[in-house]
Protein backbone atom coordinates (compact mmCIF):
# COMPACT_ATOMS: atom_id res chain seq x y z
CA UNK A 1 0.00 0.00 0.00
CA UNK A 2 1.32 3.14 -1.08
CA UNK A 3 1.75 5.78 1.50
CA UNK A 4 -0.18 9.22 0.04
CA UNK A 5 0.13 12.74 1.79
CA UNK A 6 -1.96 15.50 1.15
CA UNK A 7 -0.04 18.80 0.43
CA UNK A 8 -2.38 22.18 0.43
CA UNK A 9 -1.23 25.25 -1.05
CA UNK A 10 -3.15 28.16 0.50
CA UNK A 11 -1.26 31.51 -1.41
CA UNK A 12 -1.52 34.64 0.94
CA UNK A 13 -3.00 36.93 -1.09
CA UNK A 14 -4.61 34.44 -3.75
CA UNK A 15 -6.11 36.07 -7.04
CA UNK A 16 -9.84 34.99 -6.34
CA UNK A 17 -9.15 32.99 -3.08
CA UNK A 18 -9.14 29.28 -4.03
CA UNK A 19 -7.39 26.57 -2.47
CA UNK A 20 -4.98 24.54 -4.39
CA UNK A 21 -5.10 21.27 -3.38
CA UNK A 22 -2.56 18.42 -5.33
CA UNK A 23 -1.64 14.62 -3.69
CA UNK A 24 1.19 13.32 -4.39
CA UNK A 25 2.16 9.38 -4.57
CA UNK A 26 4.98 7.52 -5.76
CA UNK A 27 3.42 7.07 -9.25
CA UNK A 28 0.66 9.72 -9.89
CA UNK A 29 -0.20 12.98 -8.96
CA UNK A 30 -3.90 13.97 -9.16
CA UNK A 31 -5.97 17.24 -8.35
CA UNK A 32 -8.80 16.39 -6.03
CA UNK A 33 -10.61 19.28 -5.51
CA UNK A 34 -11.39 22.11 -7.77
CA UNK A 35 -8.80 24.28 -8.38
CA UNK A 36 -7.89 27.69 -9.59
CA UNK A 37 -4.11 28.35 -9.35
CA UNK A 38 -2.47 31.62 -8.87
CA UNK A 39 0.34 32.72 -11.46
CA UNK A 40 3.11 31.94 -9.13
CA UNK A 41 1.90 29.03 -7.75
CA UNK A 42 0.94 27.71 -11.26
CA UNK A 43 4.36 28.57 -12.66
CA UNK A 44 5.91 26.48 -9.28
CA UNK A 45 4.17 23.30 -10.45
CA UNK A 46 4.18 23.56 -13.81
CA UNK A 47 8.12 23.69 -13.54
CA UNK A 48 7.97 20.35 -11.15
CA UNK A 49 4.60 18.63 -13.19
CA UNK A 50 4.32 19.67 -16.41
CA UNK A 51 0.77 18.48 -17.33
CA UNK A 52 2.07 17.24 -21.21
CA UNK A 53 1.89 14.17 -22.80
CA UNK A 54 5.51 13.31 -21.75
CA UNK A 55 4.30 13.78 -18.37
CA UNK A 56 1.11 11.36 -19.13
CA UNK A 57 2.98 8.95 -20.42
CA UNK A 58 5.10 8.35 -17.83
CA UNK A 59 2.31 8.27 -15.03
CA UNK A 60 1.25 11.96 -14.43
CA UNK A 61 -2.56 11.57 -14.31
CA UNK A 62 -4.07 15.09 -14.85
CA UNK A 63 -7.44 15.98 -13.60
CA UNK A 64 -10.65 15.89 -15.67
CA UNK A 65 -10.67 19.80 -16.88
CA UNK A 66 -14.07 19.24 -17.49
CA UNK A 67 -14.49 19.07 -14.03
CA UNK A 68 -12.50 22.34 -12.91
CA UNK A 69 -15.59 24.56 -13.20
CA UNK A 70 -18.71 23.72 -10.81
CA UNK A 71 -21.70 23.91 -11.38
CA UNK A 72 -24.49 21.31 -13.29
CA UNK A 73 -26.91 20.97 -15.42
CA UNK A 74 -29.91 23.23 -14.64
CA UNK A 75 -33.59 23.37 -16.27
CA UNK A 76 -33.13 26.30 -17.07
CA UNK A 77 -30.24 25.93 -18.90
CA UNK A 78 -31.90 23.20 -21.10
CA UNK A 79 -35.15 25.13 -21.90
CA UNK A 80 -32.58 27.99 -23.40
CA UNK A 81 -30.52 25.66 -24.94
CA UNK A 82 -33.47 24.05 -26.81
CA UNK A 83 -35.11 27.21 -27.44
CA UNK A 84 -32.06 28.02 -29.68
CA UNK A 85 -32.01 25.12 -31.15
CA UNK A 86 -34.82 25.30 -33.20
CA UNK A 87 -32.63 26.99 -35.22
CA UNK A 88 -31.49 23.79 -36.55
CA UNK A 89 -34.99 22.79 -36.82
CA UNK A 90 -35.45 25.44 -39.27
CA UNK A 91 -32.18 24.00 -41.25
CA UNK A 92 -33.35 20.53 -41.29
CA UNK A 93 -37.14 21.98 -42.45
CA UNK A 94 -35.37 23.65 -46.04
CA UNK A 95 -33.13 20.72 -46.13
CA UNK A 96 -35.70 17.95 -46.41
CA UNK A 97 -38.55 20.19 -47.69
CA UNK A 98 -36.71 21.31 -50.91
CA UNK A 99 -35.58 18.09 -51.72
CA UNK A 100 -39.25 16.32 -51.23
CA UNK A 101 -40.72 19.48 -53.61
CA UNK A 102 -38.08 19.20 -56.56
CA UNK A 103 -39.78 15.36 -56.81
CA UNK A 104 -43.32 16.39 -57.04
CA UNK A 105 -44.91 16.61 -60.08
CA UNK A 106 -46.93 19.67 -60.04
CA UNK A 107 -44.12 22.08 -58.64
CA UNK A 108 -41.99 20.72 -61.75
CA UNK A 109 -44.54 21.17 -64.19
CA UNK A 110 -45.06 24.63 -62.78
CA UNK A 111 -41.85 25.65 -62.80
CA UNK A 112 -39.75 23.50 -64.23
CA UNK A 113 -41.46 22.15 -67.22
CA UNK A 114 -38.24 20.71 -69.18
CA UNK A 115 -37.38 18.34 -66.68
CA UNK A 116 -41.15 16.98 -65.50
CA UNK A 117 -41.23 16.10 -69.42
CA UNK A 118 -38.07 14.85 -69.58
CA UNK A 119 -39.15 12.79 -66.84
CA UNK A 120 -42.00 11.55 -68.14
CA UNK A 121 -41.87 11.38 -71.58
CA UNK A 122 -38.00 11.41 -72.45
CA UNK A 123 -37.65 7.44 -72.88
CA UNK A 124 -34.19 8.14 -74.43
CA UNK A 125 -32.20 10.06 -71.89
CA UNK A 126 -29.99 8.44 -69.36
CA UNK A 127 -31.53 7.12 -65.70
CA UNK A 128 -28.60 9.40 -64.30
CA UNK A 129 -29.44 12.35 -66.23
CA UNK A 130 -33.36 12.56 -66.00
CA UNK A 131 -33.41 15.80 -63.24
CA UNK A 132 -30.27 17.45 -64.31
CA UNK A 133 -31.19 21.05 -64.53
CA UNK A 134 -29.02 24.15 -63.50
CA UNK A 135 -32.44 26.28 -63.04
CA UNK A 136 -33.34 23.19 -60.47
CA UNK A 137 -29.95 22.85 -58.75
CA UNK A 138 -30.27 26.76 -57.97
CA UNK A 139 -33.62 26.61 -56.41
CA UNK A 140 -31.94 24.40 -54.02
CA UNK A 141 -28.49 26.15 -53.21
CA UNK A 142 -29.48 30.07 -53.80
CA UNK A 143 -30.29 29.09 -50.29
CA UNK A 144 -26.41 28.58 -49.39
CA UNK A 145 -25.11 31.04 -51.66
CA UNK A 146 -27.30 33.79 -49.12
CA UNK A 147 -26.17 32.38 -46.27
CA UNK A 148 -22.33 32.67 -47.29
CA UNK A 149 -23.23 35.82 -47.52
CA UNK A 150 -25.05 36.40 -44.39
CA UNK A 151 -22.99 34.99 -42.00
CA UNK A 152 -20.41 37.56 -42.67
CA UNK A 153 -23.36 40.14 -41.74
CA UNK A 154 -24.47 37.73 -38.60
CA UNK A 155 -20.70 37.23 -37.26
CA UNK A 156 -20.63 41.07 -36.87
CA UNK A 157 -23.88 41.51 -34.84
CA UNK A 158 -22.90 38.39 -33.13
CA UNK A 159 -19.96 39.82 -31.78
CA UNK A 160 -21.27 43.78 -31.67
CA UNK A 161 -24.72 42.97 -29.65
CA UNK A 162 -24.75 39.07 -28.64
CA UNK A 163 -25.97 35.90 -30.11
CA UNK A 164 -29.49 36.78 -28.99
CA UNK A 165 -30.10 39.55 -31.89
CA UNK A 166 -28.79 37.62 -34.42
CA UNK A 167 -30.87 34.43 -33.57
CA UNK A 168 -34.14 36.44 -33.37
CA UNK A 169 -32.71 38.00 -37.12
CA UNK A 170 -32.38 34.59 -38.25
CA UNK A 171 -35.59 33.62 -37.36
CA UNK A 172 -37.16 36.87 -38.63
CA UNK A 173 -35.70 36.14 -42.35
CA UNK A 174 -36.61 32.64 -42.48
CA UNK A 175 -40.03 33.63 -41.67
CA UNK A 176 -40.34 35.92 -44.88
CA UNK A 177 -38.68 33.61 -46.73
CA UNK A 178 -41.49 30.89 -46.20
CA UNK A 179 -44.23 33.17 -46.57
CA UNK A 180 -42.95 34.24 -49.73
CA UNK A 181 -41.95 30.38 -50.71
CA UNK A 182 -45.45 29.48 -50.03
CA UNK A 183 -47.10 31.88 -52.24
CA UNK A 184 -44.62 31.96 -55.28
CA UNK A 185 -46.08 32.32 -58.62
CA UNK A 186 -43.04 32.78 -60.60
CA UNK A 187 -39.39 31.37 -60.13
CA UNK A 188 -38.25 34.94 -59.55
CA UNK A 189 -40.55 34.99 -56.32
CA UNK A 190 -39.24 31.26 -55.45
CA UNK A 191 -35.71 32.44 -55.82
CA UNK A 192 -35.98 35.31 -53.92
CA UNK A 193 -37.95 33.58 -51.04
CA UNK A 194 -34.95 31.04 -50.98
CA UNK A 195 -32.60 33.84 -50.96
CA UNK A 196 -34.87 35.24 -48.06
CA UNK A 197 -34.50 31.65 -46.15
CA UNK A 198 -30.63 31.76 -46.75
CA UNK A 199 -30.46 34.74 -44.87
CA UNK A 200 -32.36 33.44 -42.00
CA UNK A 201 -29.92 30.66 -41.44
CA UNK A 202 -26.90 31.71 -42.02
CA UNK A 203 -27.63 33.73 -38.94
CA UNK A 204 -28.98 31.29 -36.83
CA UNK A 205 -26.10 29.00 -38.01
CA UNK A 206 -23.80 31.65 -36.97
CA UNK A 207 -25.28 32.46 -33.36
CA UNK A 208 -26.97 28.72 -32.27
CA UNK A 209 -23.52 26.67 -31.81
CA UNK A 210 -21.61 29.58 -30.29
CA UNK A 211 -25.31 29.85 -27.93
CA UNK A 212 -25.16 26.47 -27.13
CA UNK A 213 -20.94 25.44 -26.79
CA UNK A 214 -21.31 29.27 -24.46
CA UNK A 215 -24.34 27.92 -22.19
CA UNK A 216 -23.47 24.36 -21.93
CA UNK A 217 -21.21 23.12 -18.73
CA UNK A 218 -17.96 22.35 -20.21
CA UNK A 219 -18.29 18.26 -19.42
CA UNK A 220 -22.10 18.17 -21.25
CA UNK A 221 -20.54 20.70 -24.02
CA UNK A 222 -20.65 18.03 -26.46
CA UNK A 223 -23.94 16.86 -26.13
CA UNK A 224 -25.75 19.98 -25.20
CA UNK A 225 -24.15 21.29 -28.70
CA UNK A 226 -24.85 18.25 -30.58
CA UNK A 227 -28.28 18.63 -30.11
CA UNK A 228 -28.12 21.15 -32.84
CA UNK A 229 -27.64 18.48 -35.57
CA UNK A 230 -30.32 16.45 -33.43
CA UNK A 231 -32.80 19.28 -34.66
CA UNK A 232 -31.35 19.37 -37.77
CA UNK A 233 -32.54 16.41 -38.00
CA UNK A 234 -35.86 16.76 -36.34
CA UNK A 235 -36.34 19.45 -38.92
CA UNK A 236 -35.42 17.39 -42.19
CA UNK A 237 -37.81 14.13 -40.85
CA UNK A 238 -40.79 16.68 -40.06
CA UNK A 239 -40.50 18.05 -43.65
CA UNK A 240 -39.91 14.71 -45.64
CA UNK A 241 -42.91 13.55 -43.30
CA UNK A 242 -45.30 16.70 -44.67
CA UNK A 243 -44.02 16.53 -47.86
CA UNK A 244 -45.17 12.70 -48.12
CA UNK A 245 -48.53 13.87 -46.96
CA UNK A 246 -48.78 16.78 -49.10
CA UNK A 247 -48.33 14.68 -52.39
CA UNK A 248 -51.37 13.18 -51.57
CA UNK A 249 -53.63 15.91 -51.65
CA UNK A 250 -55.72 16.39 -54.50
CA UNK A 251 -55.12 19.46 -57.09
CA UNK A 252 -51.36 19.93 -57.35
CA UNK A 253 -50.97 22.37 -54.35
CA UNK A 254 -49.55 20.44 -51.82
CA UNK A 255 -45.99 21.63 -52.13
CA UNK A 256 -47.30 25.21 -51.53
CA UNK A 257 -48.47 24.02 -47.59
CA UNK A 258 -44.74 22.11 -47.85
CA UNK A 259 -42.73 25.65 -48.40
CA UNK A 260 -45.07 27.64 -46.25
CA UNK A 261 -45.01 25.17 -43.02
CA UNK A 262 -41.57 26.36 -42.95
CA UNK A 263 -43.29 29.62 -41.17
CA UNK A 264 -44.12 27.49 -37.88
CA UNK A 265 -40.54 26.73 -36.80
CA UNK A 266 -39.67 30.17 -38.01
CA UNK A 267 -42.19 32.20 -35.39
CA UNK A 268 -41.38 29.60 -32.58
CA UNK A 269 -37.28 30.47 -33.10
CA UNK A 270 -38.45 34.33 -33.64
CA UNK A 271 -40.51 34.85 -30.44
CA UNK A 272 -39.39 32.38 -28.58
CA UNK A 273 -35.38 34.02 -28.92
CA UNK A 274 -37.38 37.16 -27.63
CA UNK A 275 -37.45 35.52 -23.89
CA UNK A 276 -33.82 33.78 -24.59
CA UNK A 277 -31.14 35.18 -21.71
CA UNK A 278 -27.58 36.15 -23.24
CA UNK A 279 -24.51 34.29 -22.63
CA UNK A 280 -22.52 35.15 -19.48
CA UNK A 281 -19.54 34.89 -22.54
CA UNK A 282 -21.18 37.81 -24.64
CA UNK A 283 -22.17 39.51 -21.20
CA UNK A 284 -18.59 39.52 -20.40
CA UNK A 285 -17.71 40.78 -23.89
CA UNK A 286 -20.08 43.45 -24.66
CA UNK A 287 -20.14 45.23 -21.50
CA UNK A 288 -17.68 45.58 -18.24
CA UNK A 289 -20.38 44.23 -15.88
CA UNK A 290 -18.96 41.77 -14.46
CA UNK A 291 -21.43 41.21 -12.13
CA UNK A 292 -24.25 40.59 -13.88
CA UNK A 293 -22.42 38.22 -15.94
CA UNK A 294 -21.47 36.59 -12.69
CA UNK A 295 -25.63 36.53 -11.49
CA UNK A 296 -26.40 34.78 -15.08
CA UNK A 297 -23.37 31.73 -14.42
CA UNK A 298 -24.53 31.42 -10.68
CA UNK A 299 -28.05 31.13 -12.96
CA UNK A 300 -27.03 28.94 -15.30
CA UNK A 301 -24.79 26.52 -12.97
CA UNK A 302 -26.87 26.40 -9.50
CA UNK A 303 -24.27 26.89 -7.74
CA UNK A 304 -22.92 30.32 -6.25
CA UNK A 305 -19.00 29.03 -6.93
CA UNK A 306 -18.48 30.61 -10.19
CA UNK A 307 -15.32 32.21 -9.53
CA UNK A 308 -12.72 30.27 -11.39
CA UNK A 309 -14.96 30.30 -14.88
CA UNK A 310 -16.18 33.72 -14.11
CA UNK A 311 -12.27 34.78 -14.26
CA UNK A 312 -11.15 32.61 -17.32
CA UNK A 313 -14.03 34.37 -19.13
CA UNK A 314 -13.00 38.25 -17.89
CA UNK A 315 -9.32 36.85 -18.82
CA UNK A 316 -10.65 35.67 -22.61
CA UNK A 317 -12.84 39.10 -22.77
CA UNK A 318 -9.48 41.11 -21.71
CA UNK A 319 -7.67 39.33 -24.77
CA UNK A 320 -10.43 39.88 -27.10
CA UNK A 321 -10.19 43.37 -26.81
CA UNK A 322 -7.14 43.43 -28.07
CA UNK A 323 -7.60 42.09 -31.15
CA UNK A 324 -8.67 44.82 -33.65
CA UNK A 325 -9.06 42.65 -36.76
CA UNK A 326 -10.22 39.44 -35.85
CA UNK A 327 -10.00 38.00 -39.51
CA UNK A 328 -6.62 39.32 -39.98
CA UNK A 329 -5.59 37.54 -36.14
CA UNK A 330 -7.13 34.45 -37.32
CA UNK A 331 -4.92 34.22 -39.80
CA UNK A 332 -1.71 34.76 -37.76
CA UNK A 333 0.75 31.80 -36.44
CA UNK A 334 -0.54 31.67 -33.47
CA UNK A 335 -4.19 30.74 -34.59
CA UNK A 336 -2.78 28.63 -37.32
CA UNK A 337 -4.63 25.14 -36.04
CA UNK A 338 -8.18 27.38 -35.60
CA UNK A 339 -8.24 28.46 -38.93
CA UNK A 340 -7.13 25.33 -40.34
CA UNK A 341 -10.29 23.44 -38.60
CA UNK A 342 -12.06 26.45 -39.31
CA UNK A 343 -11.99 25.79 -42.90
CA UNK A 344 -11.38 21.91 -43.10
CA UNK A 345 -13.92 20.99 -40.83
CA UNK A 346 -17.15 22.59 -42.39
CA UNK A 347 -15.56 21.42 -45.94
CA UNK A 348 -15.23 17.74 -45.12
CA UNK A 349 -18.69 18.00 -44.02
CA UNK A 350 -20.08 18.58 -46.80
CA UNK A 351 -17.89 16.45 -48.92
CA UNK A 352 -18.97 13.54 -46.85
CA UNK A 353 -21.60 13.81 -49.65
CA UNK A 354 -24.74 14.12 -46.86
CA UNK A 355 -26.21 17.06 -48.46
CA UNK A 356 -26.66 15.07 -51.67
CA UNK A 357 -28.61 12.67 -49.65
CA UNK A 358 -30.79 15.01 -47.91
CA UNK A 359 -31.13 17.51 -50.76
CA UNK A 360 -32.14 14.74 -53.41
CA UNK A 361 -32.73 11.33 -51.12
CA UNK A 362 -35.99 11.58 -53.36
CA UNK A 363 -34.89 12.10 -56.80
CA UNK A 364 -32.20 10.23 -56.17
CA UNK A 365 -34.57 7.10 -55.10
CA UNK A 366 -36.44 7.42 -58.18
CA UNK A 367 -33.57 7.64 -60.48
CA UNK A 368 -32.82 3.99 -58.85
CA UNK A 369 -36.34 3.02 -59.72
CA UNK A 370 -38.73 3.83 -56.59
CA UNK A 371 -42.62 5.38 -57.43
CA UNK A 372 -42.85 9.51 -56.51
CA UNK A 373 -44.43 8.16 -53.26
CA UNK A 374 -42.43 5.69 -52.16
CA UNK A 375 -39.25 7.93 -53.10
CA UNK A 376 -40.47 10.38 -50.60
CA UNK A 377 -41.74 7.52 -47.79
CA UNK A 378 -37.57 6.45 -48.27
CA UNK A 379 -36.86 9.59 -47.50
CA UNK A 380 -38.78 9.84 -44.00
CA UNK A 381 -36.84 6.35 -43.32
CA UNK A 382 -33.06 7.60 -43.80
CA UNK A 383 -34.30 10.91 -42.09
CA UNK A 384 -35.36 7.96 -38.67
CA UNK A 385 -31.70 6.89 -38.80
CA UNK A 386 -30.17 9.90 -39.05
CA UNK A 387 -32.08 11.41 -36.00
CA UNK A 388 -31.49 7.64 -33.50
CA UNK A 389 -27.87 8.00 -34.38
CA UNK A 390 -27.39 11.37 -33.63
CA UNK A 391 -29.01 11.04 -30.50
CA UNK A 392 -26.73 8.50 -30.31
CA UNK A 393 -24.01 11.05 -30.52
CA UNK A 394 -25.24 12.84 -28.01
CA UNK A 395 -25.12 10.30 -25.50
CA UNK A 396 -21.85 9.32 -26.11
CA UNK A 397 -20.28 12.23 -27.18
CA UNK A 398 -18.18 13.38 -23.91
CA UNK A 399 -17.18 9.88 -22.85
CA UNK A 400 -15.46 8.26 -26.15
CA UNK A 401 -14.61 11.67 -27.50
CA UNK A 402 -15.07 13.70 -30.47
CA UNK A 403 -11.77 12.06 -32.91
CA UNK A 404 -13.25 8.14 -32.08
CA UNK A 405 -16.80 8.93 -33.45
CA UNK A 406 -14.84 10.82 -36.38
CA UNK A 407 -12.78 7.99 -37.16
CA UNK A 408 -15.48 4.90 -36.75
CA UNK A 409 -18.25 7.06 -38.52
CA UNK A 410 -15.62 7.72 -41.81
CA UNK A 411 -15.40 3.92 -41.99
CA UNK A 412 -18.98 3.32 -42.08
CA UNK A 413 -19.23 6.30 -44.29
CA UNK A 414 -16.67 4.74 -46.89
CA UNK A 415 -17.63 0.94 -46.95
CA UNK A 416 -21.32 1.82 -47.37
CA UNK A 417 -20.81 4.36 -50.24
CA UNK A 418 -18.20 1.75 -51.80
CA UNK A 419 -20.62 -1.02 -51.83
CA UNK A 420 -23.64 1.96 -52.94
CA UNK A 421 -21.22 2.76 -55.91
CA UNK A 422 -20.84 -0.78 -57.05
CA UNK A 423 -23.92 -1.59 -56.84
CA UNK A 424 -25.31 1.00 -59.33
CA UNK A 425 -22.31 0.33 -61.58
CA UNK A 426 -23.37 -3.40 -61.87
CA UNK A 427 -27.23 -3.59 -61.95
CA UNK A 428 -28.45 0.19 -62.80
CA UNK A 429 -28.61 0.55 -66.40
CA UNK A 430 -27.86 3.70 -67.95
CA UNK A 431 -31.27 3.66 -69.87
CA UNK A 432 -34.59 2.28 -69.43
CA UNK A 433 -36.61 0.64 -66.30
CA UNK A 434 -34.33 1.27 -62.91
CA UNK A 435 -33.06 -1.34 -60.28
CA UNK A 436 -34.66 -4.35 -59.48
CA UNK A 437 -37.15 -4.80 -56.17
CA UNK A 438 -33.93 -6.53 -54.10
CA UNK A 439 -30.90 -4.69 -55.78
CA UNK A 440 -33.03 -1.16 -55.09
CA UNK A 441 -34.16 -2.19 -51.60
CA UNK A 442 -30.22 -3.04 -50.51
CA UNK A 443 -29.32 0.26 -51.92
CA UNK A 444 -31.75 2.17 -49.44
CA UNK A 445 -30.16 0.12 -46.75
CA UNK A 446 -27.11 0.61 -47.43
CA UNK A 447 -27.80 5.00 -47.31
CA UNK A 448 -29.41 4.29 -43.89
CA UNK A 449 -25.97 2.80 -43.34
CA UNK A 450 -23.94 5.38 -44.26
CA UNK A 451 -26.54 8.12 -42.72
CA UNK A 452 -26.14 6.47 -39.12
CA UNK A 453 -22.32 6.97 -39.87
CA UNK A 454 -22.59 10.48 -40.61
CA UNK A 455 -25.49 10.98 -38.16
CA UNK A 456 -23.12 9.55 -35.10
CA UNK A 457 -19.59 11.27 -36.35
CA UNK A 458 -19.39 14.37 -38.73
CA UNK A 459 -23.20 15.15 -38.88
CA UNK A 460 -23.22 16.83 -35.19
CA UNK A 461 -19.51 16.70 -34.73
CA UNK A 462 -18.99 19.15 -37.63
CA UNK A 463 -21.09 21.79 -35.96
CA UNK A 464 -19.79 21.12 -32.23
CA UNK A 465 -15.85 21.40 -32.81
CA UNK A 466 -15.55 24.47 -34.86
CA UNK A 467 -18.22 26.11 -31.71
CA UNK A 468 -15.70 25.08 -29.07
CA UNK A 469 -11.95 25.43 -30.83
CA UNK A 470 -11.64 29.41 -30.80
CA UNK A 471 -10.73 31.91 -28.14
CA UNK A 472 -13.30 34.59 -27.12
CA UNK A 473 -10.73 37.15 -29.61
CA UNK A 474 -11.44 35.21 -32.62
CA UNK A 475 -14.64 33.64 -31.87
CA UNK A 476 -17.03 35.38 -33.88
CA UNK A 477 -14.67 35.48 -36.90
CA UNK A 478 -14.05 31.72 -36.60
CA UNK A 479 -17.54 30.98 -36.72
CA UNK A 480 -18.49 33.07 -39.34
CA UNK A 481 -15.50 31.69 -41.54
CA UNK A 482 -16.53 27.68 -40.90
CA UNK A 483 -20.08 28.99 -41.52
CA UNK A 484 -19.30 30.49 -44.67
CA UNK A 485 -17.33 28.05 -45.48
CA UNK A 486 -20.13 25.27 -44.53
CA UNK A 487 -22.32 27.31 -47.23
CA UNK A 488 -20.08 27.97 -49.67
CA UNK A 489 -19.29 24.11 -50.22
CA UNK A 490 -23.33 23.44 -49.61
CA UNK A 491 -23.98 25.62 -52.38
CA UNK A 492 -21.36 23.87 -54.72
CA UNK A 493 -22.16 20.55 -53.93
CA UNK A 494 -25.65 21.10 -54.14
CA UNK A 495 -25.15 23.08 -57.70
CA UNK A 496 -23.15 20.98 -59.27
CA UNK A 497 -24.97 17.30 -57.99
CA UNK A 498 -27.17 16.20 -60.55
CA UNK A 499 -24.65 17.59 -63.49
CA UNK A 500 -22.13 15.25 -61.45
CA UNK A 501 -24.94 12.64 -61.72
CA UNK A 502 -25.43 12.57 -64.87
CA UNK A 503 -21.78 12.97 -65.62
CA UNK A 504 -20.08 10.62 -63.50
CA UNK A 505 -23.14 7.76 -62.95
CA UNK A 506 -22.60 5.41 -59.93
CA UNK A 507 -18.89 6.91 -59.67
CA UNK A 508 -20.13 9.94 -57.73
CA UNK A 509 -20.30 7.50 -54.15
CA UNK A 510 -16.72 6.54 -55.52
CA UNK A 511 -15.78 10.57 -55.81
CA UNK A 512 -17.34 11.42 -51.94
CA UNK A 513 -16.16 8.07 -50.57
CA UNK A 514 -12.68 9.04 -51.55
CA UNK A 515 -12.95 12.24 -49.42
CA UNK A 516 -14.26 10.47 -46.85
CA UNK A 517 -11.36 8.49 -46.85
CA UNK A 518 -8.78 11.88 -46.83
CA UNK A 519 -11.02 13.40 -43.67
CA UNK A 520 -10.50 10.14 -41.94
CA UNK A 521 -6.65 10.71 -42.47
CA UNK A 522 -6.98 13.82 -41.31
CA UNK A 523 -8.69 13.88 -38.02
CA UNK A 524 -6.37 10.23 -37.29
CA UNK A 525 -3.08 13.11 -37.65
CA UNK A 526 -4.13 16.53 -36.82
CA UNK A 527 -7.26 16.73 -34.66
CA UNK A 528 -6.69 16.60 -31.15
CA UNK A 529 -8.88 15.60 -28.95
CA UNK A 530 -11.33 18.30 -26.94
CA UNK A 531 -13.66 16.50 -25.00
CA UNK A 532 -13.88 17.89 -21.47
CA UNK A 533 -11.97 20.63 -22.14
CA UNK A 534 -13.31 23.90 -20.82
CA UNK A 535 -13.78 26.18 -23.98
CA UNK A 536 -11.87 29.32 -22.64
CA UNK A 537 -8.63 26.59 -21.63
CA UNK A 538 -9.05 25.28 -25.45
CA UNK A 539 -5.21 26.28 -26.35
CA UNK A 540 -3.99 23.87 -24.31
CA UNK A 541 -5.01 20.75 -26.83
CA UNK A 542 -2.80 22.70 -29.76
CA UNK A 543 0.35 23.56 -27.50
CA UNK A 544 0.23 19.52 -26.84
CA UNK A 545 -0.67 18.82 -30.31
CA UNK A 546 2.74 16.43 -31.79
CA UNK A 547 2.29 18.98 -35.45
CA UNK A 548 0.46 21.93 -34.33
CA UNK A 549 2.21 23.26 -31.18
CA UNK A 550 5.34 24.35 -33.33
CA UNK A 551 2.50 26.96 -34.68
CA UNK A 552 0.65 27.86 -31.69
CA UNK A 553 4.05 27.66 -28.80
CA UNK A 554 4.01 28.51 -25.47
CA UNK A 555 0.94 29.69 -22.98
CA UNK A 556 1.79 33.20 -22.33
CA UNK A 557 1.17 32.67 -18.28
CA UNK A 558 4.73 30.28 -18.94
CA UNK A 559 7.42 32.55 -19.95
Amino acid sequence: MKKTQDKIYEPKTPRIGWTVRYRFSCSHVRLISPIKIPHSIDNTLNSIFPLSVKAMAVGFVPADEGGLYTGRITPFVVLSCMMAAMGGVIFGYDIGISGGVTSMEPFLKKFFPQVYTRMKDDKNISNYCKFDSELLTLFTSSLYLAGLVASFFASFVTGAYGRKPSIVAGGAAFLAGAALNGAAVSIYMLILGRVLLGVGVGFANQAVPLYLSEMAPAKYRGAFNNGFQLSVGIGALAANLINYGTEKIDGGFGWRISLAMAAVPASALTLGALFLPETPNSLIQLNSNHEKAKKMLQKIRRTENVEMELDDLIKASENSKTAKNPYGKIAGRNYRPQFVMSIAIPFFQQVTGINVIAFYAPILFRTIGFGESASLLSAVMTGVVGIATTFASMVIVDRFGRRFLLIIGGIVMFASQMIVGSVMAAELGDRGGGLSRGYADLVLVLIGVYVAGFGVSWGPLGWLIPSEIFPMEIRSAGQSISVAVNFLFTFLVGQTFLTMLCRLKSGIFFFFGGWVAVMTVFVYLLLPETKNIPIEQMEMVWREHWFWKKFVGVNKDDN
